[in-house]
């Protein structure tokens, strides 16, 4: 998953370590050069004060010697600098050392389809972070780097992120909710997963096909509540969605059942009478989630659509399918930063087990192979 991201990540940590060890062994040379330079000065004025009368010197010192001296000490003091930095072991980060792998990491970034203001606050981040940090020489920079990789990615994958299955516990039963998104992205798997997530946890479930229009989306759905032995609402084919979503409720509220999962037909933002079904399911139902499902591989395509929807309709959270399919990763770090609403889950395989939480921290980890 997300191998390829994580594999230009690498490159960038490996990159501007070369650089600023290139420039400690620059630094170590210097001061060398000056400890020598140094040394060789005392021999010859040692050398001087031997054959040169008192009167002699005086004259010397009267004379040029004053500026020579005072020359010496001009040229020397950037040497000095460097040999004190140098001597306490240390050496600073400067814009120059990062500037290149920077490009780099943004090429990078862009080519895993992460989003352009994500990748620009991502880069920003990182400058912040390393531009005048002090490393050791005997701490390796692949530690700096990574640190910051971290905090970076972090902050922009963080954004919204809050406790689902704690939000679902301490909410009022039934908890009702809404998936939406375009078609053939997985929304109606996903949510035969997440029957199967919530019953792993003790809840009971019922799902409500609000797919009304879709040839086929009874059976499909059906076919999924056979497999887990859940109770399914449909109508016929061409009903109102708000009504069967309403009479899930109901049932649910009958039979103690404690989570409605409502699929609606796939739709682009820009369908304004699908777009009005939403508004018309909120009217009704009102859900305590609207959750948009798109693709982990759309890339680019997943990001705009979460945009638009939270713009036309807004959403609470999002879910990824097929994200074990993507080696980019440009969905799952730019979605919550575009939106302001949080990733929840990814869906992982076929089965009805592979769904995972998204974990912020866990995902970094895969990125910077901090797991491994």
């Amino acid at each position: 998953m997300f191998d390829s991201l994580k594999d230009k990540l690498g490159s960038f940590r490996k990159d501007v370590e070369e650089t600023t060890e290139e420039k400690a062994e620059e630094a170590e040379a210097e001061a060398e050069a000056e400890a020598e330079a140094e040394a060789k000065a005392e021999a010859a004025a040692e050398a001087d004060a031997g054959t040169q009368t008192t009167a002699e010197t005086e004259s010397d010192s009267s004379g040029v010697s004053e500026e020579s001296d005072s020359e010496d000490a001009g040229s020397g003091r950037g040497f000095a600098q460097k040999a004190k930095s140098f001597a306490k072991g240390e050496i600073v980060i400067e814009e120059q050392d990062v500037e290149d792998p920077l490009w780099e990491l943004e090429m990078a970034l862009l080519e895993s389809d992460v989003e352009l203001s994500v990748a620009n606050e991502i880069l920003e981040n990182i400058r912040e972070d390393l531009v005048g940090a002090t490393r050791s020489f005997n701490s390796e920079t692949a530690d700096v780097v990574e640190e910051a990789l971290h905090d970076s990615l972090l902050k922009v994958i963080s954004v919204g992120q809050f406790d689902f299955d704690q939000r679902i516990a301490e909410a009022d039963k039934p908890v009702t909710i809404i998936f939406t998104g375009v078609n053939g992205v997985g929304k109606t798997t996903t949510i035969a997963k997440l029957s199967k997530y919530f019953e792993d946890r003790g809840l009971s479930t019922v799902i409500a096909n609000g797919d009304t229009y879709r040839a086929g989306a009874n059976e499909q759905i059906e076919e999924h509540a056979e497999n887990l032995d859940k109770k399914i609402i449909t109508h016929e084919q061409g009903g109102d969605p708000a009504a069967v979503i309403y009479d899930a409720v109901e049932y649910a509220n009958s039979n103690d059942i404690d989570v409605v999962l409502g699929d609606t037909a796939g739709r682009l933002h820009t369908d304004e009478g699908l777009m009005d079904q939403l508004e018309k399911i909120g009217r009704v139902v009102g859900p305590d989630m609207t959750l948009f499902v798109d693709e982990a591989v759309a890339g680019q395509d997943a990001v705009q659509r979460a945009k638009q929807f939270n713009d036309a309709a807004e959403i609470d959270g999002a879910i990824l399918t097929k994200a074990d399919a993507d080696s980019q990763g440009g969905a799952a770090i730019s979605i919550a930063h575009v939106t302001g609403k949080p990733i929840l889950f990814l869906g992982t395989g076929q089965g009805y087990d592979d769904i995972e939480q998204f974990d912020p921290e866990e995902l970094v980890g895969r990125l910077l192979g901090e797991d491994e």
